[in-house]
């Protein structure tokens, strides 16, 4: 079984989305637990259940309980997903839906076998059926929500005719219903016995091609790279890499705290990491050392914040650990950068 994670850049987009409509981002971001230094690359994993805590704080923020269908409507898929930008590349509506199966983990990864696809064809009367097999999907069903409107939204705004004929959803009718109607403009049954959306007959032929064709293999390279890194992230390494890159900036990394973060004790994830050829202290130091190096070559931060923000607890003994990481101290690394940036 894998950890649910969705892409950063969802998660920073839901955010941007609810500033738009009054909320403090930042303020959101405490609330459900997310350092908003982990949203800065849209590539890195974010725990589900915290992408569903934003949720929640950004619609009791706003005052709007349809924030997720909104949300979906409003942000074209391209916008927020690598995958989005492949399937706007694909050929015909058919090649983009195999290429959502094939990379849709990269925008969301679900609690199943690694591989299976979250969207399923399939046929019922007759019919074509876009099918969502997400498990649980009414204890957070603004997933659903938002999914289903960017699968309906974005291609309309380039396919002749409608794609979408009718949606089954299996919440219950929200209060907000009527905004489904907006959205859709077509049949919405809730309480089904299953996610799915009713297709267009002959809309796997219907052409997209958005992008031109030499993008598409750009961006399916792309994304089989983020693939292969989401595979390594199933390590427990990349699982220490995470709890430690949240609580950096507290200082409350002990083995014992990201043990009890993950569940287990602290003899195992101890023995459990030296299996993978590591230790605590080796993945604790790698990091702080990525980081640091990440925010005084950018230039973002002074030495003193770049200490602070890396879970030291004075600058002298932050300083004393870099120069033995890189042989360099931080205001030399610093300098470093500006020199260049001011070459350039």
């Amino acid at each position: 079984m894998t950890k649910a994670t969705v892409s950063a850049s969802i998660v920073s987009g839901l955010a941007d989305f609810a500033e738009g409509k009054g909320a403090d981002p930042a303020a959101l971001c405490r609330e459900a637990g997310i350092n908003p230094a982990s949203l800065e690359n849209g590539d890195t994993r974010i725990p589900l259940a915290r992408y569903h805590a934003l949720m929640r704080a950004a619609q009791a923020a706003t005052g709007e309980p349809a924030l997720g269908l909104l949300y979906g409507e409003a942000i074209d898929m391209a916008d927020v997903s690598l995958v989005g930008l492949i399937m706007n590349a694909s050929a015909t509506m058919g090649e983009a839906f195999a290429q959502m199966q094939r990379f849709g983990a990269l925008a969301v990864e679900l609690e199943s076998a690694p591989g299976q696809p979250r969207f399923e064809l399939a046929e019922r009367s007759s019919q074509l059926w876009m099918t969502d097999t997400r498990p649980a999907p009414n204890d957070f069903p603004e997933l659903t929500e938002a999914a289903f409107a960017r699968l309906v939204c974005g291609p309309r705004r380039f396919l002749p005719a409608p794609h979408v004929l009718e949606v089954h959803v299996t919440h219950p009718a929200p209060s907000y219903r009527a905004e489904y109607t907006r959205i859709f403009k077509c049949p919405v049954t809730f309480s089904a016995d299953w996610n799915a959306m009713r297709l267009a007959p002959g809309l796997t032929s219907w052409p997209v091609a958005q992008q031109p064709a030499y993008v598409f293999g750009i961006l399916t390279e792309r994304a089989d790279a983020l693939l292969q890194d989401l595979a390594a992230a199933r390590t427990l390494r990349a699982q220490v890499e995470a709890k430690l890159l949240a609580r950096l900036h507290t200082g409350d990394i002990t083995g014992d705290a990201i043990a009890a973060a993950l569940g287990i004790s602290r003899q195992t994830l101890f023995r459990r990491l030296k299996t993978e050829g590591t230790s605590f202290k080796l993945v604790l130091d790698d990091l702080r050392r990525r980081m640091a190096l990440d925010y005084l070559g950018a230039r973002k931060t002074s030495v003193n914040e770049t200490a602070y923000l890396v879970g030291f607890s004075d600058a002298p003994a932050f300083s004393r650990a870099f120069k033995r990481w890189t042989g360099k101290s931080p205001k030399a690394v610093r300098a470093e950068a500006r020199s260049a940036q001011t070459v350039a």
